[in-house]
């Protein structure tokens, strides 16, 4: 039986079916996401959603969606699902599902009396280009198909409502017709591998409503124009292969190019693989071929904190250690213009943030256990011994190196930390002056930038920057731990936040640690306690004041409890990390209990990857992006942490 698969029982359940998502990406950003019932949720939705930069730097939904009808004895059968506003769904085209599988490619069966119609869906790799293939397995009769497309022409961000200004103009292409609603966006080709009939039935479909968009407090209606429908008969046994995309094809090659694109895709058979799968997802190749990573779908951007955290898990961890050169090639040249003072180059945002060069330094770190120190040295000893001097030398803006050789950063007026929400202007979690993890990464990178110079045979520098980490080291102690056993999340100057967050993780799960093994067990013991969930670390203790552990409502409710109690797997990932460094081999069945808390959702939310957060009290259910890079990571990076364990 298939890991992802589910029966009439499921699909035909609106309740159970539609909180189920499905995303395709190819590697310039472009994606197709919809439900499991192909029917839309979000404005972020749509079969072909592509970025436009002649217009700006988001993604746009050119094709919404695609109603397939089939016609036996003149009686019409549409196998299409939207939503109406005043919660009513039309066609109601999921009641003729019989089975939805996504092992290789998302298939769909449909029965309509003695019709069974499979549908499959593809996304090409490196082109905009969506491919379906409608194979028609059984029918007793003649048979056609009708096919409606709802397009859209509009940023993810916004909505497409009727009106006068939409081209309504058409030009037919080889077995379809190319459009293009306004100005400034590509031509969409649609395009069909066998000759049909398009018929031009210009309507605009009115009130189309998103839930998703009304539970995050947002506007969540739109209308979508639909120029006509296609149409063509189909014999049993026969496969006709739709093509959506921003450019023209031959339709001779769409059956072969559909093969292909099957050929190349690896089966979500188990836990393993769909994690494998999700880290492709986040691949992006830029045409000057620039490697990025991007932060999550559907509304992340490429974000330097979250490349740099997510990286190794996402490269390292399932051996494709070419990737994680090719992504830091471009990252360090992001790094050296900032460093520099000099315009970015690259695509990547918030790279002045203080802590993205640290980080940057732990990916390296990790890229060394896997190739060897020698060879991160040849690779990367030059960068890594530059930021450790440009941090020294005081030239970050927000990151100063005190006397007592900590770290300094001003975040009461700008988040400075991945704890970045923000409500009426100023940050909703002021982390500010002396910040927990950055001063443990400022340590451990400290401690490997020492084991560079070393490799180096540089005796100078290497006992320059051990003694530097010993007074980091002994300066974070007396700062940082409280007589309760835990690590205040920051302080500043007298001030201390004594709030319980997973912050302090990091001090414990580092290979260079600030801590004692009793001080790193205290720590751990605390994340026990009181920040442990199934699904990762609780980002606020239930016991500090101001936790609010549920996303949910309007964005200033949900802004409030984005980092006051949600969970994170991510964090979980160092959790296991100081786990096992600290207890070894008897945490193993621990772990994977943990591992399994994962698992249960590949199939729940958006299938075969991990959501952004959860909630932080039970039933812990998962909120956010649909698919978070820096979780998928740390996940997999866990699973290896185990795997090493174990052998």
């Amino acid at each position: 039986m298939s890991y992802l698969r589910f029966e009439k029982a499921l699909m035909t359940n609106l309740e159970d079916s539609l909180p189920k998502e499905l995303l395709r990406t190819n590697r310039s950003g472009a994606y197709s996401c919809s439900t499991i019932v192909d029917c839309n949720t979000r404005k972020y939705h749509g079969l072909l959603v592509v970025p436009v930069p002649e217009i700006d730097d988001e993604n746009h939904v050119l094709l919404s969606s695609l109603d397939v009808t089939v016609i036996q004895h003149g009686a019409e059968f549409n196998l299409g699902l939207h939503k109406y506003q005043g919660n009513n769904f039309s066609p109601k085209g999921h009641k003729y599902i019989r089975e939805f599988d996504c092992d290789k490619v998302p298939t769909t069966i449909y029965r309509v009396g003695g019709v069974l119609l499979k549908k499959e869906v593809v996304f090409q790799h490196y082109e905009d280009r969506l491919l379906i293939r409608y194979t028609l397995v059984e029918a007793h009769s003649a048979t056609t198909l009708r096919f409606r497309p709802f397009l859209a022409f509009r940023s993810v961000r916004q909505f497409t409502h009727e009106n006068t200004v939409a081209s309504r103009d058409y030009s037919e292409v080889d077995n379809g017709i190319k459009t293009c609603m306004y100005a400034g966006y590509p031509d969409l080709y649609m395009q069909f591998s066998k000759k049909n009939e398009f018929v031009f039935q210009p309507d605009w479909y009115r009130g189309v409503e998103y839930p998703k968009e009304q539970e995050r407090g947002y506007a969540s209606t739109e209308d979508l124009y639909v120029p006509g429908y296609f149409e063509m008969p189909i014999k049993k046994g026969e496969s006709i292969v739709f093509s959506a995309a921003v450019s023209s094809i031959k339709p001779s090659v769409l059956k072969k190019l559909f093969d292909e694109e099957v050929a190349e895709r690896n089966p979500r058979d188990n836990f393993f693989h769909c994690l494998v799968n999700a880290a492709h997802q986040f691949h992006i190749r830029k045409k000057n071929d620039d490697r990025y990573l991007l932060a999550g779908y559907p509304w992340f951007k490429c974000r330097a904190r979250d490349t740099f955290i997510s990286l190794p898990g996402l490269t390292l961890s399932i051996e494709e250690q070419d990737y994680f050169e090719l992504v830091m090639k471009t990252a360090e040249k992001g790094l050296r213009e900032f460093m520099a003072g000099k315009p970015l180059t690259v695509q990547i945002a918030e790279i002045e943030q203080p802590d993205v060069l640290l980080w940057a330094i732990w990916a390296i770190q990790q890229y060394a256990k896997e190739a060897g120190l020698e060879k991160c040295r040849d690779m990367y000893g030059q960068l890594v011994k530059d930021i450790v001097k440009f941090i020294e030398s005081g030239k970050h803006n927000n990151l100063q190196l005190r006397d007592n050789g900590l770290l300094y950063s001003n975040g009461k007026d700008k988040a400075v930390t991945w704890m970045n929400s923000t409500a009426n202007g100023y940050p909703v979690v002021p982390r500010t002056g002396y910040i927990v993890e950055f001063n443990a990464l400022w340590y451990n990178a400290l401690c490997f930038a020492q084991s560079i110079a070393e490799l180096d045979g540089d005796k100078a520098l290497a006992e320059q920057l051990n003694e530097r980490a010993a007074v980091c080291q002994k300066s974070f102690v007396d700062t940082f731990l409280n007589e309760h056993g835990y690590l205040f999340d920051y302080v500043d100057e007298n001030p201390r936040d004594w709030s319980v967050r997973p912050n302090m993780i990091f001090a414990a799960a580092f290979d260079y640690s600030p801590l004692d093994q009793a001080q790193k067990k205290s720590v751990v013991d605390y994340c026990t306690r009181e920040l442990l969930t199934p699904k990762g670390l609780r980002s606020l203790s239930p016991k500090s004041g101001g936790y609010n552990p549920m996303y949910t409502g309007p964005q200033t409710q949900r802004d409030y409890a984005y980092h006051q109690g949600t969970a994170w797997p991510w964090l979980g990932g160092f959790y296991m990390e100081a786990l096992l460094k600290l207890y070894k081999r008897t945490r193993l069945s621990f772990i994977e209990r943990q591992m399994v808390g994962y698992e249960d959702e590949m199939a729940y939310h958006c299938l075969g990857t991990m959501p952004e957060l959860f909630d932080g009290n039970p039933p812990f259910h998962g909120r956010g992006a649909m698919s978070f890079a820096m979780n998928v990571a740390e996940i997999l990076r866990t699973l290896e942490l185990l795997e090493n364990y174990k052998y």
